[in-house]
Protein backbone atom coordinates (compact mmCIF):
# COMPACT_ATOMS: atom_id res chain seq x y z
CA UNK A 1 0.00 0.00 0.00
CA UNK A 2 2.06 3.19 -1.22
CA UNK A 3 -0.63 5.43 0.18
CA UNK A 4 0.59 5.64 3.75
CA UNK A 5 3.65 8.21 4.07
CA UNK A 6 5.23 6.42 6.29
CA UNK A 7 5.00 3.17 4.40
CA UNK A 8 8.63 1.44 5.06
CA UNK A 9 8.57 0.61 9.19
CA UNK A 10 11.97 -0.49 8.05
CA UNK A 11 13.99 3.06 7.67
CA UNK A 12 15.05 3.67 10.90
CA UNK A 13 17.61 6.03 9.56
CA UNK A 14 20.60 6.23 7.50
CA UNK A 15 22.71 6.87 4.43
CA UNK A 16 27.01 5.97 3.93
CA UNK A 17 29.55 7.72 1.79
CA UNK A 18 31.11 5.54 0.07
CA UNK A 19 31.33 2.34 2.21
CA UNK A 20 29.96 0.02 -0.68
CA UNK A 21 33.53 -0.03 -1.94
CA UNK A 22 34.85 -0.81 1.43
CA UNK A 23 32.93 -3.79 1.30
CA UNK A 24 34.61 -5.04 -1.60
CA UNK A 25 37.80 -4.01 -0.54
CA UNK A 26 40.61 -5.93 1.17
CA UNK A 27 40.40 -8.64 4.03
CA UNK A 28 38.08 -10.97 5.75
CA UNK A 29 35.06 -9.91 8.22
CA UNK A 30 36.01 -10.39 11.64
CA UNK A 31 32.33 -12.17 13.53
CA UNK A 32 30.80 -11.77 16.45
CA UNK A 33 29.73 -14.79 18.86
CA UNK A 34 26.08 -13.65 18.14
CA UNK A 35 27.13 -14.25 14.22
CA UNK A 36 27.04 -10.42 13.15
CA UNK A 37 30.03 -10.52 10.60
CA UNK A 38 31.60 -6.74 10.73
CA UNK A 39 34.62 -4.10 9.30
CA UNK A 40 35.42 -1.12 11.35
CA UNK A 41 37.65 1.31 9.73
CA UNK A 42 38.91 4.48 11.03
CA UNK A 43 39.24 8.22 9.90
CA UNK A 44 42.93 9.31 9.80
CA UNK A 45 43.69 12.43 8.02
CA UNK A 46 40.71 11.96 6.05
CA UNK A 47 41.89 8.30 4.42
CA UNK A 48 40.27 4.75 6.33
CA UNK A 49 42.11 2.13 7.14
CA UNK A 50 41.01 -0.71 9.21
CA UNK A 51 40.82 -0.49 12.89
CA UNK A 52 40.82 -3.74 14.98
CA UNK A 53 37.97 -4.83 17.12
CA UNK A 54 37.55 -7.32 19.11
CA UNK A 55 34.90 -9.92 18.64
CA UNK A 56 33.81 -9.67 22.46
CA UNK A 57 33.37 -5.59 21.95
CA UNK A 58 35.25 -2.12 22.01
CA UNK A 59 36.72 -2.29 25.36
CA UNK A 60 36.15 1.73 25.90
CA UNK A 61 32.16 1.65 24.90
CA UNK A 62 31.52 1.60 28.96
CA UNK A 63 32.68 5.06 28.34
CA UNK A 64 30.41 6.29 26.23
CA UNK A 65 27.44 4.92 27.81
CA UNK A 66 24.97 7.41 28.18
CA UNK A 67 26.05 10.12 25.46
CA UNK A 68 24.03 10.07 22.50
CA UNK A 69 25.93 8.78 19.09
CA UNK A 70 24.86 10.72 15.60
CA UNK A 71 25.63 8.82 12.98
CA UNK A 72 24.38 8.14 8.97
CA UNK A 73 23.49 4.66 8.57
CA UNK A 74 22.61 2.64 5.04
CA UNK A 75 20.59 -0.47 4.94
CA UNK A 76 20.50 -2.79 2.02
CA UNK A 77 19.55 -6.60 0.80
CA UNK A 78 21.41 -9.14 -0.13
CA UNK A 79 21.11 -8.31 -3.91
CA UNK A 80 22.53 -4.71 -3.11
CA UNK A 81 19.45 -3.20 -3.92
CA UNK A 82 19.40 0.18 -0.74
CA UNK A 83 16.25 -0.03 1.48
CA UNK A 84 17.30 3.73 3.35
CA UNK A 85 19.38 6.13 3.28
CA UNK A 86 19.37 9.05 5.46
CA UNK A 87 21.59 11.81 3.48
CA UNK A 88 19.03 11.32 0.69
CA UNK A 89 16.20 10.69 2.86
CA UNK A 90 16.59 12.41 5.89
CA UNK A 91 18.68 14.93 5.01
CA UNK A 92 20.03 14.83 8.73
CA UNK A 93 21.81 11.97 11.14
CA UNK A 94 19.91 9.90 13.20
CA UNK A 95 20.85 9.79 17.20
CA UNK A 96 21.02 7.16 19.33
CA UNK A 97 21.15 7.44 22.86
CA UNK A 98 23.96 4.43 24.00
CA UNK A 99 22.95 1.49 26.33
CA UNK A 100 24.12 -1.40 27.57
CA UNK A 101 23.74 -4.05 25.29
CA UNK A 102 21.18 -6.59 25.78
CA UNK A 103 20.24 -8.06 22.76
CA UNK A 104 23.27 -9.78 21.41
CA UNK A 105 23.16 -10.10 17.08
CA UNK A 106 21.37 -7.11 16.57
CA UNK A 107 21.84 -2.87 16.07
CA UNK A 108 22.02 -2.69 19.55
CA UNK A 109 25.98 -4.96 19.76
CA UNK A 110 26.90 -3.33 15.83
CA UNK A 111 27.01 -0.31 17.28
CA UNK A 112 28.40 -0.61 20.76
CA UNK A 113 31.52 -1.56 18.31
CA UNK A 114 31.60 1.67 17.49
CA UNK A 115 33.62 4.61 18.05
CA UNK A 116 33.26 8.39 17.16
CA UNK A 117 34.57 9.01 13.89
CA UNK A 118 34.35 5.29 12.52
CA UNK A 119 32.83 4.05 9.52
CA UNK A 120 31.75 0.69 8.92
CA UNK A 121 30.17 -2.36 7.25
CA UNK A 122 27.78 -5.06 9.01
CA UNK A 123 26.23 -8.24 7.77
CA UNK A 124 23.31 -9.79 9.69
CA UNK A 125 21.23 -13.16 8.96
CA UNK A 126 18.05 -11.45 7.95
CA UNK A 127 16.46 -13.60 10.30
CA UNK A 128 18.00 -12.60 13.26
CA UNK A 129 17.97 -8.62 12.77
CA UNK A 130 13.85 -8.58 12.01
CA UNK A 131 12.98 -10.57 15.27
CA UNK A 132 15.84 -8.71 17.40
CA UNK A 133 16.26 -5.15 16.07
CA UNK A 134 12.98 -4.62 14.26
CA UNK A 135 10.64 -6.89 15.70
CA UNK A 136 8.72 -8.27 13.15
CA UNK A 137 8.40 -10.63 10.21
CA UNK A 138 11.05 -10.68 7.37
CA UNK A 139 9.26 -8.80 4.71
CA UNK A 140 8.89 -11.59 1.73
CA UNK A 141 10.86 -9.50 -0.69
CA UNK A 142 14.01 -9.15 1.71
CA UNK A 143 13.32 -13.16 2.02
CA UNK A 144 13.77 -13.46 -1.57
CA UNK A 145 16.79 -11.43 -1.80
CA UNK A 146 18.63 -13.14 0.49
CA UNK A 147 19.93 -14.59 3.78
CA UNK A 148 21.54 -11.26 5.03
CA UNK A 149 20.72 -7.80 5.57
CA UNK A 150 24.04 -5.28 5.34
CA UNK A 151 23.90 -1.95 6.93
CA UNK A 152 26.90 1.02 6.15
CA UNK A 153 27.60 3.02 9.33
CA UNK A 154 29.13 6.29 9.70
CA UNK A 155 29.95 7.37 13.60
CA UNK A 156 29.82 11.08 13.45
CA UNK A 157 30.21 12.39 16.83
CA UNK A 158 28.98 12.04 20.34
CA UNK A 159 27.07 14.24 22.45
CA UNK A 160 25.11 14.67 25.46
CA UNK A 161 21.51 15.09 25.16
CA UNK A 162 21.71 19.34 25.32
CA UNK A 163 23.79 19.20 22.38
CA UNK A 164 22.60 16.31 20.45
CA UNK A 165 18.70 18.33 20.99
CA UNK A 166 20.12 21.75 19.95
CA UNK A 167 22.01 20.33 16.68
CA UNK A 168 18.92 18.11 15.26
CA UNK A 169 16.37 21.16 16.32
CA UNK A 170 18.94 23.49 14.38
CA UNK A 171 19.62 20.76 11.60
CA UNK A 172 15.66 20.22 11.18
CA UNK A 173 15.19 24.03 10.71
CA UNK A 174 18.10 24.36 7.73
CA UNK A 175 16.52 21.07 6.32
CA UNK A 176 12.88 22.06 6.39
CA UNK A 177 13.53 25.37 4.94
CA UNK A 178 15.87 23.47 2.05
CA UNK A 179 13.21 21.02 1.47
CA UNK A 180 10.83 23.98 1.09
CA UNK A 181 12.70 25.66 -1.52
CA UNK A 182 13.08 22.73 -3.66
CA UNK A 183 9.59 21.92 -3.25
CA UNK A 184 8.32 25.28 -4.85
CA UNK A 185 11.16 24.98 -7.51
CA UNK A 186 9.75 21.24 -8.28
CA UNK A 187 6.28 22.18 -8.17
CA UNK A 188 6.32 24.40 -11.20
CA UNK A 189 8.52 22.16 -13.16
CA UNK A 190 5.87 19.55 -11.75
CA UNK A 191 2.93 21.96 -13.49
CA UNK A 192 4.71 22.26 -16.95
CA UNK A 193 4.70 18.15 -16.95
CA UNK A 194 1.13 17.96 -15.78
CA UNK A 195 -0.21 20.60 -18.60
CA UNK A 196 1.69 18.93 -21.15
CA UNK A 197 0.08 15.16 -20.39
CA UNK A 198 -3.36 16.99 -19.64
CA UNK A 199 -2.95 18.58 -23.51
CA UNK A 200 -1.97 15.13 -24.53
CA UNK A 201 -4.75 13.03 -23.45
CA UNK A 202 -7.13 15.03 -24.15
CA UNK A 203 -8.25 15.65 -20.58
CA UNK A 204 -10.94 18.63 -19.16
CA UNK A 205 -8.96 18.86 -16.03
CA UNK A 206 -9.64 21.69 -13.15
CA UNK A 207 -6.88 23.00 -11.11
CA UNK A 208 -6.95 23.11 -7.39
CA UNK A 209 -4.80 26.11 -5.66
CA UNK A 210 -3.00 23.70 -4.21
CA UNK A 211 -1.56 22.30 -7.19
CA UNK A 212 -3.77 19.50 -7.81
CA UNK A 213 -5.10 18.48 -11.44
CA UNK A 214 -8.67 17.07 -11.17
CA UNK A 215 -11.30 15.56 -13.72
CA UNK A 216 -14.63 14.47 -13.20
CA UNK A 217 -15.29 11.32 -14.91
CA UNK A 218 -18.84 10.69 -13.03
CA UNK A 219 -20.22 12.87 -10.85
CA UNK A 220 -21.40 12.09 -6.99
CA UNK A 221 -24.81 12.67 -5.64
CA UNK A 222 -23.94 12.56 -1.87
CA UNK A 223 -22.36 15.69 0.02
CA UNK A 224 -18.53 16.24 -0.34
CA UNK A 225 -16.07 15.11 2.82
CA UNK A 226 -14.98 17.48 5.72
CA UNK A 227 -11.66 17.02 7.62
CA UNK A 228 -11.90 14.29 9.73
CA UNK A 229 -14.60 12.40 8.35
CA UNK A 230 -13.34 8.79 7.30
CA UNK A 231 -13.77 7.97 3.78
CA UNK A 232 -13.83 4.64 1.56
CA UNK A 233 -11.79 5.01 -1.76
CA UNK A 234 -11.37 2.44 -4.29
CA UNK A 235 -8.24 3.79 -6.69
CA UNK A 236 -5.69 3.12 -9.38
CA UNK A 237 -2.26 4.94 -8.81
CA UNK A 238 -0.16 5.00 -12.01
CA UNK A 239 3.25 7.09 -13.40
CA UNK A 240 2.41 9.23 -16.14
CA UNK A 241 4.16 6.80 -18.25
CA UNK A 242 0.84 4.43 -17.39
CA UNK A 243 3.06 1.82 -14.76
CA UNK A 244 0.56 0.69 -12.27
CA UNK A 245 2.35 0.45 -8.77
CA UNK A 246 -0.54 0.27 -6.67
CA UNK A 247 -4.62 -0.27 -6.79
CA UNK A 248 -7.31 -1.48 -4.90
CA UNK A 249 -7.20 -4.48 -7.09
CA UNK A 250 -4.17 -6.02 -5.63
CA UNK A 251 -5.85 -5.25 -2.16
CA UNK A 252 -9.04 -7.06 -3.17
CA UNK A 253 -10.86 -4.74 -4.39
CA UNK A 254 -11.33 -3.28 -1.13
CA UNK A 255 -11.64 0.22 -0.45
CA UNK A 256 -8.71 2.36 1.36
CA UNK A 257 -10.50 4.04 4.58
CA UNK A 258 -8.94 6.74 6.48
CA UNK A 259 -9.77 10.17 7.97
CA UNK A 260 -9.32 13.01 5.46
CA UNK A 261 -7.18 15.78 6.17
CA UNK A 262 -5.09 14.96 8.94
CA UNK A 263 -1.74 13.34 7.22
CA UNK A 264 -2.83 9.83 6.54
CA UNK A 265 -1.84 9.69 3.50
CA UNK A 266 0.04 11.72 1.01
CA UNK A 267 -0.68 15.27 0.30
CA UNK A 268 -2.44 15.25 -2.95
CA UNK A 269 -5.00 12.98 -1.54
CA UNK A 270 -6.09 15.03 1.12
CA UNK A 271 -5.92 17.72 -1.32
CA UNK A 272 -7.95 15.80 -4.31
CA UNK A 273 -10.62 13.21 -2.53
CA UNK A 274 -11.99 16.76 -0.67
CA UNK A 275 -12.78 17.75 -3.74
CA UNK A 276 -15.00 15.02 -4.53
CA UNK A 277 -18.60 14.31 -3.81
CA UNK A 278 -19.76 10.62 -2.43
CA UNK A 279 -20.18 8.58 -5.22
CA UNK A 280 -18.32 10.30 -7.61
CA UNK A 281 -15.29 8.56 -9.84
CA UNK A 282 -12.28 11.15 -10.62
CA UNK A 283 -8.91 11.39 -12.07
CA UNK A 284 -6.74 13.16 -10.10
CA UNK A 285 -3.36 14.33 -11.55
CA UNK A 286 -0.46 15.00 -8.19
CA UNK A 287 3.07 17.02 -8.42
CA UNK A 288 5.28 15.19 -6.94
CA UNK A 289 6.09 18.05 -3.76
CA UNK A 290 2.17 16.56 -2.82
CA UNK A 291 3.18 12.99 -3.42
CA UNK A 292 6.40 11.24 -2.35
CA UNK A 293 8.86 14.02 -3.66
CA UNK A 294 12.47 14.07 -3.26
CA UNK A 295 12.57 10.76 -1.97
CA UNK A 296 10.04 8.74 -4.26
CA UNK A 297 8.79 5.28 -2.41
CA UNK A 298 10.63 2.39 -3.48
CA UNK A 299 11.51 0.70 -6.26
CA UNK A 300 8.19 1.72 -8.07
CA UNK A 301 7.84 5.48 -7.70
CA UNK A 302 11.16 7.52 -8.66
CA UNK A 303 12.34 10.79 -6.90
CA UNK A 304 10.62 14.04 -8.15
CA UNK A 305 7.64 11.62 -10.20
CA UNK A 306 4.10 13.40 -10.48
CA UNK A 307 1.49 10.52 -10.16
CA UNK A 308 -1.80 9.86 -11.44
CA UNK A 309 -5.07 8.28 -9.72
CA UNK A 310 -7.99 7.30 -11.09
CA UNK A 311 -10.87 7.22 -7.99
CA UNK A 312 -13.94 6.47 -6.69
CA UNK A 313 -15.13 7.81 -3.40
CA UNK A 314 -17.48 5.24 -2.42
CA UNK A 315 -19.08 5.97 1.47
CA UNK A 316 -18.64 9.20 3.56
CA UNK A 317 -18.71 8.28 7.74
Amino acid sequence: MFLQRNFLSLALAAGVLGLASCNKGGGDFTKTKSGIEYKVFKNEGGKYSDRSVAAEGDATYKDRLGKILALNVEYRTAKDSVLFNSRKQQGIPMRIKLQEVTTKGGIEEALALLQPGDSAVFKFNVDTIFAKSFKQPVPPFMKKAGNTMTMYVKAEKLQTEEEAKAAQQTEMEAQQKKMMAYAEQQLKKDDVILQEYIKKNNLTAQKDPSGVYYVITKPGAGAKPTSGQTVSVLYKGTLLDGKVFDSSEKMGNKPIEFPLGVGQVIPGWDKGIALLNKGAKATLLIPSSLAYGQRGAGADIPADAPLRFDVELVDVK
